[in-house]
């Protein structure tokens, strides 16, 4: 009888048998509020009836227009409408199906068009699990540990953690950037430097928000020194933080753009957005693959962003996200055991500390646990694993915020109390 990797480890203790909205209902029908939306997927809830219709009625016509043999129409209506919500410029798209493969895709075509091998990547920062993503993670050593050597040209950065090194985010900016001009002179030479990835909300790595003016600074620099900017957007994009892009907050442009998660409410897709003249750049054969693109994916994602125009999920994002944000905020004033309430929109962690300042990842623990017990689904993050995230649909109501701090806050004394 097979079975499972026994590696696979559940962070809650549920047996989903069905969605809807933001609940999730296990197969004695209880139900328990979602707030980690399959790691920020499910973007519009479970089973939205908007995508639900539009994917069933995709399965019914085409399932698999493989993109490099035949094209499909609903491929180009995505691509058409994704061109009205990405930043000026990018208007070329390449299709795959997963995080990790879109940021492979970005390397690729950073290294192909510039010519240039090395990749400035930074401390913290959760870019998948293959190899050639792994090698630009370091959010915890589980992803790189037992599988060396890595992809050579990978270089790290300190990434401004203000609650970590104790000082304000200013000099934590300060810091960053002195420290990333210092790599330019002492590990790899701008010549040398193909392309910086960043997440605008480091996900794994903790929920920390990259400052504003730390993420122009990096702009500055790499149009100074002819540097590609690749903004992670796979955790961040599609309204997660509020608006519809991550980096929207620093008002800046990536020179490529990853995407993915909340695009299709559920299904597998991703994709780098990239202007024509750099896309152009990719050298023949370098992009494909069998499932990328697929048409009921596509179909999903073309209802998804239907659904985060009309119901103005994004605004609901910010609203709630600072709703969320408070009532998190006064649980926190109420335990000291949370030395830190942080994020954007609805993408908050929380990190529990000793009072000492050292990583609580016990009490993060057991403050998980007694959550799902209590019917919230949470997920932990940080290399610690001292942070509780949440990640609730971008159709969250003030209600169901209300109920989660309520659930929370007696998650949080259960865990306390021990």
């Amino acid at each position: 009888m097979a079975e499972l990797s026994p590696v696979l480890k559940q962070a809650t203790p549920v047996l989903a048998a069905r969605g809807e909205g933001v609940y999730l209902y296990d197969e004695q029908d209880r139900r328990y509020l979602d707030f980690t939306a399959g790691i920020g997927v499910t973007s519009t809830g479970h089973c939205h009836p908007r995508v639900v219709e539009a994917a069933q009625r995709q399965v019914g016509t085409l399932i698999h227009g493989q993109y490099t043999t035949v094209m499909h129409r609903p491929l180009l209506r995505l691509t058409e409408r994704l061109g009205e919500v990405l930043p000026a410029g990018l208007d070329r798209l390449f299709y795959v199906n997963s995080g990790s493969e879109a940021v492979e895709a970005a390397v690729r075509l950073a290294r192909q068009a510039t010519g240039r091998q090395n990749i400035v990547a930074f401390q913290g920062g959760f870019h998948g699990r293959t190899m050639g993503a792994g090698a630009l993670t370091s959010s915890g050593v589980k992803v790189r540990a037992g599988i060396g050597p890595m992809m050579p040209g990978v270089v790290f950065t300190p990434f401004p953690e203000a609650y970590r090194h104790r000082c304000s985010e200013a000099d934590a900016v300060r810091f960053a950037l002195a420290e990333f001009d210092q790599l330019l002179v002492t590990v790899s030479s701008p010549r040398d430097t193909a392309a910086i990835i960043i997440e605008p909300v480091l996900g794994e790595g903790g929920y920390i928000p990259a400052p504003p003016e730390f993420l122009a600074g990096l702009r500055e620099r790499a149009d100074r020194h002819g540097i590609l900017l690749i903004l992670d957007e796979v955790q961040t994009g599609v309204g997660r933080t509020g608006r519809f892009w991550g980096h929207d907050h620093a008002g800046i442009r990536p020179d490529i753009l990853i995407t993915a998660k909340g695009l299709a409410s559920g299904f597998p897709l991703s994709a780098i957005a990239a202007p024509d003249a750099l896309m152009s750049q990719a050298w023949p054969g370098s992009q494909g693959g069998t499932y990328g693109g697929n048409a009921v994916s596509a179909a999903a994602a073309l209802a998804t962003l239907d659904v985060v125009r009309d119901e103005g999920l994004v605004d609901n994002a910010a609203e709630q996200g600072a709703r969320l944000q408070e009532g998190l905020r006064k649980v926190a004033a109420e335990h000291p055991v949370i030395g830190d309430v942080r994020g954007l929109g609805l993408m908050l962690g929380n990190e529990f500390s000793t009072p000492e300042g050292a990583p609580d990842t016990e009490t993060a623990t057991r403050a998980h646990q007694a959550a799902a017990r209590r019917g919230l689904l949470l997920l932990t993050c940080g290399p610690h694993g001292n942070v509780v995230r949440m990640v609730p649909p971008l159709i969250v109501t003030a209600e169901q915020v209300d109920d989660a701090v309520g659930l929370w806050a007696e998650a949080v004394r259960d865990a306390v109390n021990g």
